[in-house]
Formats: C-alpha cells, sequence, structure tokens
C-alpha cells in the first residue's frame, strides 16, 4: 500500500460580470445553462450531469475529458440565498477514486450595474491524486465559460 498524503489548499476567485446578480445567479440555479458553462473541458464532454438546485438538493456531473479516466463531481447544497450566496460542498472522483473534497462559497455581490462574483474553495487533496494549482485553474476556466453564458440572449422566464 502506497502512503497516504493530505494536502489543504484554498484559494479565492473573483470575476465582474457587467449584469445585476439576479442574472448571474440564475446561471448557477438553471440546470440547462449551468450544463453549458461549468465544465472546464470541451474534449469529451460531460456525459452526465443533474441538478436538484434547493438546500439539500445534490449536482451531479461524469464524463471522460480524456481517454481512459472518467471524472465525476458530487455537490450537496448547504445553503442558498437568491442573488446573494450559495453554499455548497463537493467531491471529486476520477475512475471512482476520491480525488479531493471542498467546501465553496460563492457571494454575489452588485457593484454598479455589475457584479461581483466571489469564489472561495477550501480543499483536501489526498493521496497524489490532484493539484490544487490545476484546479484553481479548471475553476478559473469555468468562469471564463460564465462570463460567454451571460452574453447570451436571456431565457425568458
Amino acid at each position: 500500500m502506497s502512503e497516504r498524503t493530505v494536502v489543504h489548499a484554498d484559494f479565492t476567485i473573483e470575476r465582474h460580470y457587467p449584469t445585476n446578480p439576479a442574472r448571474v445567479f440564475a446561471a448557477f440555479a438553471d440546470p440547462v445553462a449551468k450544463r453549458r458553462w461549468s465544465t472546464c473541458h470541451d474534449e469529451g464532454g460531460l456525459g452526465e450531469y443533474s441538478l436538484d438546485f434547493r438546500e439539500g438538493g445534490f449536482e451531479t456531473m461524469r464524463g471522460a475529458p480524456a481517454p481512459g479516466n472518467v471524472y465525476a463531481m458530487r455537490a450537496i447544497y448547504h445553503e442558498i440565498v437568491p442573488r446573494e450566496r450559495i453554499v455548497y460542498s463537493y467531491e471529486m472522483l476520477r475512475d471512482d477514486v476520491r480525488l479531493s473534497v471542498s467546501l465553496v462559497t460563492l457571494e454575489f455581490r452588485g457593484e454598479g450595474a455589475g457584479t461581483r462574483l466571489v469564489f472561495a474553495e477550501q480543499a483536501v487533496f489526498l493521496d497524489g491524486h490532484d493539484d490544487p494549482k490545476a484546479r484553481e485553474q479548471g475553476t478559473g476556466i469555468g468562469f471564463d465559460r460564465l462570463a460567454e453564458e451571460l452574453a447570451r440572449e436571456p431565457t425568458p422566464a
């Protein structure tokens, strides 16, 4: 058996979007929109996706962005304050091996006519299976894709 290791890491990403907090928040709550922007890998795509956006609800993703590796994410929503805050925890797996477990807080702050999104993640990376810098980079790519999503025409309510 190889030696077990734990690496604790945290990072914060801030983005400004030129639209109101309600619109940015909606991109997290709408399963169709969230599926479009939330994956950081285009190659291979996202195979399975589900979102039950409510306190106590789950979000799951499963796909194979590279041959031979199936990645999965399972999240549970702990607190949802519309247009203000989302708190959830999630685990990442590769081929059913747990890579990490994280706690995330998202804040949606009105800033002029736009929104400052503040994403804070506290993570534990297990047994050297994943890299904190790579996670931060992948998360940033997702937020770049969110900007593209927000530039789309809003879906009628």
